[in-house]
């Protein structure tokens, strides 16, 4: 299985799966992938935390963004909390944070 190499990575693969650790911020002002941090990657949404929404929004926001369907994004934990981890089913493409090196 290939590792990335620093500990504090908030991504890594499990065969042709991308596992991402997300800090989500609901009811942000713009939908978008921020920094890492830590071992998480930062992504804000505009829905509002209630029942699952702003996850279930999330995931719709993703899902273009690795060019993959809505259905291969699976939420693993964090349905309903900031911290989340997804399982993205052979993503076609990467955002830049996820192939710029880290400062």
């Amino acid at each position: 299985m290939e590792r990335n190499s620093t500990a504090d990575a908030f991504f890594r693969w499990d065969g042709d799966v991308l596992v991402v650790n997300i800090l989500g911020k609901p009811a942000a002002g713009k939908d978008a992938i921020g920094k890492p941090k830590g071992a998480q990657l930062k992504v804000s949404v505009t829905a509002v935390p209630k029942g699952g929404k702003a996850t279930d929004h999330m995931v719709r926001f993703l899902a273009p963004l690795f060019g993959v369907a809505v259905r291969d994004i699976e939420v693993v934990f964090g349905q309903e909390n900031v911290n989340k981890q997804l399982r993205i089913k052979a993503p076609k493409k990467l955002p830049a944070v996820f192939t710029s090196p880290r400062v």
